[in-house]
């Protein structure tokens, strides 16, 4: 029997388990949400950083080295409310929510995460360290099948003691079917925790990177970073005022997302808009790495 209760919760909660799934670069940065806003686009926030520690040698007459614990700050800005509103005839609001999930949910969340993608990796532009290419001048093309840049870019994050762990190299799609076309790359399995990583993955760990493919690399400039290089910070606008029954928020690890019903009396349909508030910074730009391909004169 069809389901005629689809409520603005029962929405939030699909469009946010969808969001969550699909998600590549927003998956593998540093991200941080709290339910408890109660600003407004344009706010500056401040978020923590993730602690830092030093490993000292112990020495029994000297005691114990104390740190501190603080985990730091930092201010964003959250600058990018993005919204994603449609229609909805009384026919698609009476389907079961697996399929008002399919046929509007996911397409609307994949706009969403798109938009995120291409936000994230705008940061690429506060990264120094460069690889590639190698000496021959402007205008010299790097093979981007060759292994060498990854190991440059592995070599580079070392060298300015980035952790080895939770490094991954979001590649640009020329630069994927490359690697793919590698008997190093050319096995995809199921590393990653979600349906978007899973989607994205270039196969097992290389070089000290988790790699996957973004296909909203335009530019050919891959990107190699630990988890910390980068933040996505998200926050929930506040319910309208007297749209309460007809509005709810969904937060989930680190994601949040806010669902309002409308009724549009001039075509007697439905209307359901979903927004989120973010801002993305760079955390550490020591800890990415560009892979550029090619230089011009």
């Amino acid at each position: 029997m069809a389901n005629t209760f689809l409520t603005p919760s029962i929405i939030a909660r699909a469009a946010l388990a969808t969001l969550y799934s699909n998600t590549v670069m927003a998956a593998l940065v540093h991200r941080d949400f709290d339910a408890d806003f109660n600003g407004k686009v344009g706010d500056t926030i401040t978020i923590r950083k993730p602690a830092v520690f030093t490993a000292n040698e112990y020495v029994r007459a000297n005691g114990l080295t104390i740190q501190s614990a603080t985990e730091g700050s930092t201010t964003v800005t959250l600058d990018k409310l993005l919204d994603v509103s449609f229609e909805v005839t009384t026919e698609q609001m009476a389907l079961e929510i697996n399929d008002f999930q399919q046929q509007l949910l996911v397409p609307a969340m994949e706009a969403i995460n798109q938009k995120i993608d291409t936000l994230l990796l705008g940061l690429r532009s506060d990264v120094v360290a460069v690889v590639g290419p190698p000496s021959g001048g402007a205008g010299t093309t790097v093979d981007p099948s060759d292994p060498k840049l990854l190991i440059d870019a592995r070599t580079t994050l070392s060298k300015a003691k980035v952790p080895p762990t939770q490094r991954s190299a979001v590649l640009a799609p020329e630069t994927a079917g490359e690697f793919l076309k590698d008997p190093l790359f050319n096995r995809v399995d199921e590393s990653g925790a979600t349906e978007g990583l899973r989607e994205a993955s270039l196969g097992s760990r290389k070089f000290g990177f988790d790699p996957y493919e973004s296909q909203n690399i335009t530019d050919k400039k891959s990107v190699c970073f630990h988890r910390t290089a980068f933040a996505l910070v998200s926050r929930v606008l506040p319910l309208p005022m007297g749209a309460a029954p007809r509005s709810a928020i969904a937060a989930y690890k680190g994601f949040g997302l806010r669902v309002v019903f409308d009724y549009d009396i001039d075509k007697k349909q439905d209307v359901v808009s979903i927004d989120t508030l973010v801002g993305v910074k760079t955390l550490d730009a020591n800890r990415a790495v560009v892979i550029e391909p090619t230089v011009t004169a």
